[in-house]
C-alpha cells in the first residue's frame, strides 16, 4: 500500500512528515518538487512533479490518494482514485461532486473520506463526543431544549491593527465574505446574507476567558443530522461559525462596504487586487505565532434550567513544531490515513467518523497537539 499525497502547502507538513517518518511508503506529489523538497528538509522523501496521467500510471487497488492541493482537484482525484480502486482522504468540506460519487465508492469497496481537518474536522470529532455524552446522560425528554455553537478561528497570536493576518492567499477569506449562511436561532432558520450583518461577540472558556466576535458561517443545518441530533429534539440553537478577535468588525469595516458594492469579472479582479494588498501588508513573518481557538458547545435546557452542559476548549499557537494551523489540519488527515490502512473506515463517501472508540483516540492525540485542551463540565 501507497499513500500518494499531494500538495505540500503550508497546512500539509506535520502530519506529511510524520507519516514519512512512521516508515510508511510514501510518494509526494507537488506541482513544484523544489518546494516540496524544501518543505520536507531533513526528511528522505520520495518527490514526484504533480502530474495527474503519472499519478494514474502509479496508483494501484488498495493505495490512498491525499488531496492537499486547492478544492477543485479534489473530485477528480477521487474519481482517479475510484477508478483504481484505490483510496481518498481530504481536509475539504464535502462538495455535492464529491457525494455524487458515494454510491460508485461503496460499489468498488472505496473509502473517500473528507472533513478531516480543523474545521472542518476536529470540530466534528468534539460534537460527535458531546452529542454521545449527552445521549447517555438520558436527561432528555419532551420539555427538553438543546443548544448547540461551534466556533473556530485562525488568528495572529500577537494581534496587529487589522485584527487579522494571513498564511496563504487572502482571496479565499475575501471570497468568503460573500457567502450567505444558515443557521438556528430562537427555534427559527436564522439566514444571512453576509457575515457583518450578524457579528455577535463570545466569551471562550478558556483558562483566562477571552471575548471573540463570532459569525455564522455556510449552511449549519445539514450538520444536526451529521451530528446525530434526534429528529424529535427541540433545538433552540444550531450554529457553525467563525471566530476573530475583537476589534475585527471595525478594523474591517470599510473592506465590509467596498465588498457590497462588488460582482461579475469587474468585482472578481477587484478582489484580486485587494488580496494581493492584504497578502503584502498582512502575511506572517518568519517565525512569526499564529492562534488557533475552538470552542464546541452543546447544552440543554428545561424552562429556565440547565440541566446538561458541556464545551470542548482548545487554544493552541505557534512554536517549535511549527504553525498551529499546519499541525490541526495535517495531522488529523494523517490520522484518517492511518485508520483506513488499518480497514477501520467504512466505504463510500465519509466525513470525519463517528465512531466513539476512534473519537476518542483521535481527541486524546489531537490534546498533544495544542497547549490547551480541555471538555469543561460547567454542572460539575
Amino acid at each position: 500500500m501507497v499513500v500518494h499525497w499531494c500538495g505540500t502547502g503550508l497546512s500539509a507538513i506535520p502530519g506529511l512528515k510524520k507519516l514519512i517518518m512512521g516508515s510508511n511508503n510514501v510518494i509526494v506529489w507537488n506541482r513544484t518538487v523544489s518546494k516540496a523538497t524544501k518543505a520536507l528538509a531533513g526528511v528522505s522523501a520520495t518527490i514526484h512533479e504533480f502530474n495527474m496521467n503519472t499519478l494514474e500510471e502509479k496508483l494501484a487497488p488498495g493505495d490512498i490518494v491525499v488531496s492537499m492541493l486547492p478544492g477543485e482537484w479534489h473530485v477528480p482525484l477521487a474519481k482517479l482514485a475510484i477508478s483504481k480502486k484505490a483510496h481518498f482522504v481530504s481536509s475539504s468540506y464535502i462538495s455535492p461532486e464529491m457525494k455524487e460519487l458515494h454510491n460508485s465508492a461503496q460499489q468498488s469497496n472505496v473509502v473517500l473520506m473528507n472533513e478531516i481537518g480543523l474545521d472542518p474536522g476536529i470540530d466534528h470529532l468534539m460534537a460527535h463526543k458531546l452529542v454521545e455524552d449527552f445521549k447517555s446522560s438520558k436527561t432528555i425528554d419532551t420539555k427538553t431544549e438543546i443548544s448547540f455553537l461551534s466556533y473556530c478561528g485562525g488568528v495572529p497570536k500577537i494581534p496587529n491593527d487589522f485584527k487579522y493576518k494571513f498564511s496563504w492567499s487572502p482571496l479565499g477569506v475575501l471570497k468568503a465574505l460573500k457567502s450567505p449562511s444558515r443557521s438556528l436561532k430562537d427555534f427559527k432558520i436564522f439566514d444571512v446574507n453576509r457575515p457583518w450583518d450578524a457579528i455577535t461577540h463570545y466569551t471562550a472558556p478558556l483558562a483566562q476567558p477571552e471575548e471573540f466576535e463570532v459569525y455564522p458561517n455556510r449552511d449549519s443545518i445539514p450538520f444536526m443530522q451529521q451530528y446525530k441530533f434526534d429528529p424529535d429534539w427541540t433545538v433552540k440553537q444550531f450554529v457553525r461559525g467563525t471566530l476573530r478577535l475583537n476589534g475585527w468588525a471595525e478594523a474591517w469595516s470599510d473592506i465590509f462596504k467596498e465588498i457590497e458594492t462588488l460582482s461579475g469579472e469587474k468585482g472578481e479582479k477587484r478582489l484580486e487586487e485587494m488580496s494581493e494588498v492584504f497578502w503584502r501588508d498582512n502575511a506572517y513573518g518568519e517565525s512569526e505565532p499564529d492562534r488557533v481557538i475552538l470552542c464546541v458547545d452543546l447544552k440543554a435546557e428545561k424552562g429556565s434550567r440547565v440541566v446538561w452542559h458541556k464545551t470542548f476548549k482548545m487554544d493552541a499557537w505557534g512554536d517549535h513544531r511549527g504553525t498551529a494551523m499546519a499541525r490541526l489540519v495535517s495531522n488529523p488527515v494523517y490520522f484518517a490515513v492511518e485508520a483506513i490502512a488499518n480497514k477501520q473506515i467504512e466505504f463510500g463517501v465519509n466525513a470525519a467518523t463517528s465512531d466513539p472508540v476512534i473519537v476518542d483516540k483521535w481527541l486524546e492525540n489531537i490534546k498533544g497537539l495544542a497547549q490547551e485542551f480541555d471538555v469543561i463540565d460547567h454542572l460539575s
